[in-house]
C-alpha cells in the first residue's frame, strides 16, 4: 500500500511533464504556422501595394528600372534590333542620348524601344485622348405607358422616343400592365405597333432589336438608330 502511495506522485509528475511536452509542442507548431501565414500575407499586402502603386502612376519601366536581364529593342523608327541583353540595350540608348522604355512587359523577352520617355508618353496620352474621343457611348432609355393610353398621351411619348433613337441612344418601349388588363395583353401589343407605324411615317430609321414580349406583367420591345449605310 505505502509503495502504491510512493508511486502515484511520479506518475502524476510524468504525466504532467508528457501533457506540458505537448502543449509546448503544439505552441510551436501554431507559432511556425502563424509565423509563415503572416509573411505570405505581408508579402501579399506589399505586392498589391506596388500593383495599385503602377496602375494608378500607368508609369512604364525606364533604363534602370528595368528588370530583365534580355530584352527585344526597337530604335526610335521601330526597327528591330533584335533580343540583346539589358545592358547593351541600356548603352545603345545611352549613346542616342535616349531612354530606353519598356513598352511590353509580359512579351518573352520584354520589348523595350529606345525613345525619348517624355516625347513617347506625351504621344500615348494624346493617343488615349483622341480614342475617348471618338468613342460612341449608346444609352438605353426606356419609355413606360398604360394600355389604355389617350392618343396625345401617345404621341407625345412616340416624340420622345423619336428624339431618343434620332439622338443616337436605344429605347425600350414598355406596357404596364394592371390587374384585370393582363387578359387582354393584345391591346398593348396594339399601341407598340401604333408607335412603330408613327415612326415610319416620320421618316424616323430603327432597328427592332427585340419584338414585343411579355416580361411578367409587362410587355416590352427595344428600338436601336439604323445603321448608317
Amino acid at each position: 500500500m505505502f509503495s502504491e502511495v510512493q508511486d502515484r506522485p511520479d506518475s502524476n509528475s510524468d504525466y504532467l511533464f508528457e501533457r506540458a511536452g505537448v502543449a509546448i509542442l503544439a505552441t510551436s507548431a501554431f507559432l511556425m504556422i502563424y509565423s509563415h501565414l503572416a509573411e505570405k500575407i505581408i508579402f501579399k499586402s506589399l505586392f498589391f501595394t506596388e500593383v495599385m502603386h503602377l496602375a494608378a502612376t500607368k508609369e512604364l519601366r525606364i533604363n534602370r528600372q528595368i528588370h530583365a536581364k534580355e530584352v527585344f529593342v526597337l530604335d526610335e523608327e521601330n526597327n528591330k534590333k533584335g533580343v540583346m541583353s539589358f545592358f547593351d540595350a541600356l548603352a545603345l540608348a545611352e549613346e542616342s542620348g535616349l531612354d530606353l522604355v519598356e513598352i511590353s512587359p509580359n512579351a518573352n523577352p520584354p520589348v523595350c524601344k529606345i525613345t525619348d520617355y517624355g516625347k513617347y508618353r506625351y504621344m500615348q496620352e494624346k493617343r488615349m485622348k483622341e480614342a475617348k474621343k471618338n468613342q460612341t457611348i449608346v444609352k438605353v432609355r426606356e419609355i413606360r405607358m398604360q394600355p389604355k393610353i389617350d392618343t396625345h398621351d401617345l404621341e407625345t411619348k412616340t416624340k420622345a422616343i423619336g428624339e431618343f433613337i434620332g439622338g443616337g441612344d436605344k429605347c425600350k418601349v414598355t406596357i404596364r400592365f394592371r390587374g384585370r388588363e393582363l387578359a387582354h395583353t393584345e391591346l398593348g401589343r396594339a399601341v407598340l405597333e401604333k408607335i412603330l407605324e408613327a415612326l415610319t411615317e416620320k421618316g424616323i430609321s430603327y432597328n427592332l432589336d427585340s419584338r414585343p414580349m411579355m416580361e411578367g406583367r409587362n410587355m416590352s420591345m427595344m428600338l436601336s438608330p439604323a445603321r448608317k449605310k
